[in-house]
């Protein structure tokens, strides 16, 4: 029984230093990079272990952390709403167009905060939070920069399939449409640049990109035939192409595409081609350093986006269901 209360009281005081970390802090101050500094140090380092393990067993695993992340805040904010399966209250956004079949890694995730729960003795990392750091541990696996991750997330209790299907960036978007919808996000442009340039690592399927390179104009011909091989007009929806030439390596190459007009994406090539955005999108074909530094900031940006914080949400015990 002694041991009990002693758990008990563990468990209480460490939620409560939790939550004191942030207390102090005025909203609109938003997160905290050293939430977990004081109740939980080995919170970060058992993150960084497990993504840089799940990386190295398969390089792809990288971008599809990272695009759970940008998935996730797309949707009501960074609450790790993405990561909800469906059940008779949940209407999961996995379900959603742009998650259905292509949104992965959910199984690390799960191993992460198992991990985390162990390292810390108690359910005291949020899933959102999980999502925000892995997402840059990934960057930095896969060669990119790195940036001090803003934390305090709580986790949403709702998940809304209808949002992420009208607010998630679609790959047939034209670039007002892009500039529009990162808008609606308190992003602007340089952020849309900057935060497209992800897809230097990463692959997409068939059925992403297969319009693109059947209809579009602005689209070099032999790159085009070339994915007509594996892309056929009907059939073979799931066959992966690189989002550009180095899929596993973060670097600028994408943009480099981008001039060239090889980007994989209608939304990609959006970018460059007579626009608002083209000179961002040279300056990054240039500069690697520019790249990463603004791609650092953005991110920053992106994890901030309409964070539960204090009393609100929860967190959650599993991430795949409410408490």
């Amino acid at each position: 029984m002694a041991l009990s209360s002693l758990s008990f009281f563990r468990a209480f005081l460490l939620l409560s230093l939790a939550t004191s970390a942030f207390s102090t802090r005025p909203y609109k101050e938003g997160l905290a990079p050293n939430f977990y500094d004081y109740v939980c140090p080995q919170a970060l380092p058992t993150i960084k272990r497990i993504v840089e393990a799940a990386v190295q067993q398969e390089r792809r695993m990288g971008a599809s952390l990272l695009r759970l992340h940008f998935h996730d805040c797309f949707v009501n904010g960074c609450d790790a709403s993405i990561l909800l399966d469906p059940s008779p209250t949940i209407d999961s956004e996995k379900l959603a167009g742009p998650n259905n079949n292509s949104a992965r890694g959910f199984e690390v995730i799960d191993q992460i905060k198992a991990e985390v729960d162990k390292a810390c003795g108690f359910s005291l990392v949020s899933c959102a939070d999980i999502l925000a750091i892995a997402a840059r541990d990934s960057v930095v696996a896969l060669g990119g920069p790195s940036w001090e991750v803003q934390l305090g997330r709580r986790d949403s209790t709702t998940a809304s399939r209808t949002t992420a299907n009208n607010n998630i960036p679609a790959p047939n978007m034209d670039l007002p449409a892009l500039i529009n919808t990162f808008q609606k996000q308190g992003l602007d442009s340089r952020d849309l640049v900057a935060l497209s340039g992800a897809h230097t690592i990463g692959f997409a399927q068939c059925r992403i990109f297969r319009d693109r390179i059947y209809n579009d104009t602005n689209i070099v011909a032999d790159f085009a035939r070339s994915l007509k091989s594996l892309c056929p007009r009907t059939g073979e929806d799931g066959n992966l192409a690189g989002l550009d030439p180095s899929p596993a390596q973060f670097d600028s190459l994408y943009f480099h595409n981008l001039l060239a007009q090889k980007g994989l994406l209608h939304s990609d090539q959006a970018l460059y081609g007579g626009g608002s955005t083209d000179e961002l999108v040279k300056t990054y074909s240039d500069d690697v350093e520019a790249f990463w530094d603004d791609f650092a900031k953005s991110m920053v940006k992106l994890g901030n986006i309409k964070p539960l914080i204090g009393n609100q949400g929860q967190i959650r015990l599993n991430c795949r269901r409410v408490n």
